[in-house]
């Protein structure tokens, strides 16, 4: 067997990915420089509406009037396209850039689905390929400027939540969880991966959050509350709000339109608007606090 190294072609193509990746980092920092707050939202387990809530959050801001990116790195279920009734394509320019798709002047949106010609194609990929993706729906992408960037991530604590860390180190992560025990065990784990990571936890979320009945608009504890509370006080995090389960917003869903937009004054588009006021405060709170330390 030859000696490692003794290839005189071996050192040459380490060289070359080496300097595609330097242009890659310089790319994503780039374009990360133009955006103002990079909201990472996550969970523990699946099944607690982390699309649902990152969608209707994102949508939210930009009805504030804030300038809104929105990326969907579920590689494997991305559900944002149908949340938002967006089909179709991405469109590509300067031969490589691609062109977020617009759902209106303020909100913009990358997700694996719109680079598949077929939507219920399988994606089977292992992690170098999924972490290849997600870096290059940073760098690749025409976002421009923004205010936020809202990264919707995967469950748990894989692959695609560990490159989103890496590539955005100064993200700020917002934890969802249903107030029922189950889920707030795996969200445990998921605000010990933080901790681990470093990452910058900007607080806790509790979704559904008590049922709205569509008859006389009451709540009804179906799954408890609180728990989401009790999680951030133990762990001293800041409680972002409460997110009720209302019917208004499987309804939205299933019709591609965010609860916020909505022409009714539901109980769900008043908390996802109450939780955008608090977590733009609260990013921008950060924001100064970081800007004051680096002076």
């Amino acid at each position: 067997m030859a000696e490692q190294g003794t290839c005189p072609s071996a050192g040459k193509g380490g060289g070359s990915a080496n300097a595609s990746k330097m242009i890659q980092d310089q790319m994503i920092s780039s374009t990360l420089s133009k955006i103002r707050h990079k909201l990472f939202i996550m969970s523990g387990k699946g099944g607690v509406g982390k699309s649902s809530l990152a969608t209707n959050l994102a949508a939210a801001l930009s009805s504030r009037g804030f300038r809104v990116g929105l990326l969907d790195v579920d590689i494997h279920g991305p559900s944002v396209p149908h949340l938002l009734g967006i089909k179709g394509l991405l469109d590509i320019d300067r031969g490589s850039i691609l062109k977020p798709k617009q759902y209106n002047e303020n909100l913009s949106v990358i997700s694996m689905e719109s680079l598949l010609k077929d939507p219920d194609q399988a994606v089977l990929w292992r992690g170098p390929m999924k972490t290849n993706a997600i870096r290059q729906f940073i760098a690749d992408v025409e976002w421009g400027e923004l205010d936020f960037l809202v990264i919707d991530s995967p469950p748990g604590t894989g692959d695609e939540p560990m490159t989103v860390l890496k590539t955005v180190p100064e993200a700020l992560s917002v934890v969802v969880t249903t107030p029922q025990e189950i889920s707030l065990a795996d969200v445990r784990k998921a605000i010990n991966f933080l901790q681990y990571a470093q990452a910058n936890i900007l607080g806790v979320v509790e979704n559904m959050s008590g049922l709205i009945c569509p008859y006389c608009q009451k709540q009804i504890d179906l799954f408890k509350k609180g728990g989401g509370k009790e999680l951030a006080d133990r762990y001293g995090l800041d409680f972002l709000g409460a997110i009720p389960l209302d019917p208004a917003t499987v309804v939205a869903g299933d019709l591609g339109k965010p609860v916020v937009f909505l022409d009714e004054d539901v109980p769900a588009k008043k908390a996802f608007l109450a939780l955008a006021d608090t977590i733009s405060s609260r990013a921008a709170e950060c924001f100064e606090s970081v800007s004051s330390v680096h002076k």
